[in-house]
């Protein structure tokens, strides 16, 4: 990601001070950040930020501009403190640009192995055997109410291993096996999508681990 600060030609003092207060700001940010004299929108300097793609070409994704027309042409005026009629300085503020761009890029970061935080199919439940699929259903209902996408296979015409499959090949992030065992513990056996196994774990104990990862919006896939 490249911060990149885009000035105007040099115009009305107004848009001067303006760049300087900019190039403040970036420099407040502590970030690696470059000028790009001239570059700026007729209507006023910019702030730009790049992003590389998944075979290092430059985008430009979101971008925060101020316009000093706008106000002009809607003949915008407020009151300041002190009891003066100034004109306002409008702000355009894109967070993620084009959204189709942005979401491009990512799909091509993450070759559509989507974080946890970020993904649409996060967790699928498997019950098997025995009295399970009860149980399956509560663990499904838990992680639902916690605000996680979460599905349950109780296809019985489908085996273990090809249930196993079938979640790896969907991309869900993660895969519960639910049996009797996990049942009277109160625990899920953890499955990641790349075929790691984590083990028996209490339930709570998960649900927990997972909420920390997709609220901190952590790419790691282990916990």
């Amino acid at each position: 990601c490249k911060l990149s600060y885009a000035s105007s030609p040099p115009a009305l003092s107004r848009v001067f001070v303006s760049e300087q207060q900019l190039e403040k700001s970036l420099q407040q940010f502590g970030e690696r950040w470059e000028l790009n004299p001239g570059d700026g929108a007729f209507y006023g300097p910019k702030i730009d930020i790049q992003i590389k793609d998944a075979i290092g070409r430059q985008h430009q994704c979101a971008t925060i501009q101020l316009d000093f027309q706008l106000p002009i042409r809607f003949s915008l005026q407020y009151v300041g403190r002190d009891g003066q009629l100034h004109r306002p300085v409008m702000i355009h503020r894109a967070v993620l640009g084009s959204l189709e761009r942005m979401i491009a890029i990512l799909a091509e970061n993450f070759g559509g192995k989507w974080p946890l935080w970020l993904s649409p199919a996060q967790i699928r439940v498997i019950p098997v055997g025995g009295n399970s699929e009860s149980y399956g259903r509560q663990v499904v209902e838990q992680f639902h109410e916690a605000g996680f996408m979460v599905d349950l296979d109780d296809d019985p015409g489908t085996t273990l291993n090809k249930k196993i499959r079938s979640a790896q090949l969907a991309q869900y992030n993660y895969i519960f096996v639910v049996g009797d065992k996990e049942r009277e513990s109160g625990a899920v056996n953890v499955r990641s999508r790349g075929g790691k196994q984590l083990g028996s774990r209490q339930t709570e104990e998960v649900l927990r681990s997972l909420i920390h990862l997709r609220d901190t919006r952590s790419n790691q896939n282990d916990f």
